[in-house]
């Protein structure tokens, strides 16, 4: 029996070299796409060494399509789009219009045909939403005005990517047969967007008549089955079979499925639980996704081609972010708002490599436009935190307004607000301790929020989000993430800046437990090892 296949070689290959180059992104505090999509480059037809097999990696990235989108549907909150709206939808779509046809204008000069022009022009006006929430929690913004803002503009972008995604292949559709037939007539253009929009709309119906009942049952029927490891499989399948559900029996895209999929999964109680469950296969195909895009990129475009490329780093820098600018001072914003905004969407991501990829599928775009599409996501991705850390360092306004008064004396501080913090925490409120909660997810930030605790939004790892708790005035600090050696990583960062503060951290396993008291932590509870021991006294054999 063979041990090498083209599928294991490149799923191999593919992630190896992807940690590789990730974590030398990581190291040198790049967003670790950049290293995913280099990594790409490395296994591709186009360089020399080891070349992972295109046409797998390509339906291997269709997965991670459908698992990116279903992240996006779980993510997607008409809550905080409507507390933002009206500065939102109308910022976001002008900017799209600008940057499009900037776009078109390039693709006009090269001499691309018109729906080429489109699908590169609105490749170029679409951010990375996880380029953007990067950069949002590392400034510690993303609960700030400022912050919703753009989260709820790219809520806005996605939609409007989403809606292209579906009308693109029949738009080319009519082209193609168009130039069969020596002419365009408005029948021909109107009867397949027309067929199109009633295929969506009977789809998005079925979704929210049908999807939004049965859905919710079946995964709370699950849930009462007591086994994580069928609810795991349920939402992949839910996220899965709702894609392909949808490709076949309705024609539309693959992500358009799984968008409305997460979607109506992300109104339910266990929409959180779902996205736990997911995210390391999601993280996974994601990672192929970004190595298939690069697998596409011909180097060689930046010796062939310097002026267009630095053209369409120009739009997707530049130009964006001037349109960003100008319209959300035209509303009335401040200016740190302003140039918070535009300094987010100075960047491109995952819907421009869709994009990019259903354009060359589909024969509207280029090979040369792809290229030029993913040598500007890579520069334009790599100079983004460093474009961002600037602006923001120029106008400290909303710092205040994001970190709270902090007690000062001898305080805890609570890292992590899950399922054992929220129990910490409600056992220090009903003692009246002082402390702070140190969280990341915005959810849990703003529970414990509600709950009328004073939090800071912001990893533990990371010395200034520690600063702004007070760690050097605490007395204690109580490790409750569930993960021992990224607690072991946030007892090293607190001891740094407090050599006499007293931790305490959760641990999972024996390994983890070793770990944390090689550290140096002088408590760690294990809490297999409080439950046998609680268990043992109640039986009275303790």
């Amino acid at each position: 029996m063979p041990h090498h296949t083209p599928l294991i070689g490149t799923i191999v290959a593919g992630l190896v070299v992807a940690f590789i180059m990730g974590a030398i992104a990581h190291r040198l505090k790049l967003s670790p796409l950049v290293g995913y999509l280099v990594a790409g480059i490395i296994v591709g037809p186009f360089t020399p060494g080891f070349v992972a097999d295109a046409g797998l990696a390509n339906e291997l990235a269709e997965i991670g399509v459908i698992l990116l989108m279903f992240g996006v549907g779980l993510h997607f909150s008409l809550r905080d789009l409507l507390s933002v709206k009206n500065i939102a939808v109308p910022g976001a779509i002008g900017q799209i219009a600008v940057a499009t046809l900037m776009g078109m204008g390039l693709a006009h000069y090269m001499g691309w045909p018109l729906l080429g022009g489109l699908a590169f022009g609105l490749a170029l006006s679409v951010a990375s939403t996880v380029v953007l929430l990067r950069a949002l929690q590392g400034a510690n913004l993303v609960d700030t005005r400022r912050g919703r803002i753009a989260v709820g503009w790219l809520i806005v972008e996605d939609l409007v990517m989403v809606l292209a995604l579906v009308l693109l292949p029949a738009l080319a559709g009519v082209m193609n047969n168009a130039d069969a037939a020596g002419g365009a007539n408005a029948g021909a253009l109107l009867a397949p967007l027309l067929g199109t929009s009633l295929k969506v709309a009977g789809f998005v119906a079925l979704m929210l008549i049908v999807g939004r009942r049965v859905i919710p049952w079946a995964l709370h029927w699950v849930v009462h089955s007591g086994s994580r490891e069928l609810f795991r499989l349920a939402v992949l399948a839910i996220a899965l079979g709702v894609a392909f559900g949808a490709a076949v029996a309705f024609d539309v895209s693959f992500a358009l499925g799984a968008f409305f999929a997460g979607m109506i999964l992300g109104e339910t109680p266990l929409s959180r639980r779902a996205t736990e469950e997911t995210l390391p296969l999601r993280d996974a195909f994601a990672v192929l996704f970004f190595v298939s895009v690069g697998m596409l990129f011909n180097p060689s475009v930046l010796v062939d081609q310097p002026l267009p490329l630095l053209a369409t780093v120009a739009i997707i820098i530049v130009g964006k972010s001037i349109a960003a600018f100008a319209i959300v001072r035209a509303f009335g914003h401040p200016g740190d708002t302003a140039l918070t905004i535009a300094a987010s969407l100075a960047q491109i991501g995952e819907f421009s490599f869709i994009l990019a990829s259903l354009g060359t599928g589909l024969g509207v775009l280029p090979a040369e436009a792809r290229d030029l599409i993913l040598a500007g996501a890579i520069v334009s991705i790599f100079l983004n935190p460093l474009i961002f850390s600037l602006i923001v360092r120029s106008n400290k306004r909303e710092e205040a307004e994001k970190l709270p008064e902090q007690p000062r004396m001898g305080h805890v501080i609570l890292v992590g607000y899950g399922r054992v913090g929220k129990l910490i925490g409600q056992r220090l409120a009903e003692r009246k301790a002082h402390f702070v909660v140190m969280e990341t997810d915005p959810d849990r930030a703003d529970e414990a929020e509600e709950a009328g605790l004073s939090v800071v939004r912001g990893s533990a790892l990371e010395d200034r989000h520690l600063l702004a708790a007070g760690i050097c005035e605490a007395r204690r600090m109580l490790i409750a993430v569930p993960e021992g050696f990224e607690g072991g990583a946030i007892h090293e960062h607190a001891r740094h800046l407090n050599p006499d503060l007293q931790v305490i951290a959760r641990a999972h396993s024996d390994a983890e437990v070793a770990h944390l008291e090689g550290l140096g932590v002088p408590h760690v509870v294990m809490g297999e090892r409080e439950l046998a021991a609680k268990m043992l006294a109640l039986c009275g054999a303790g």
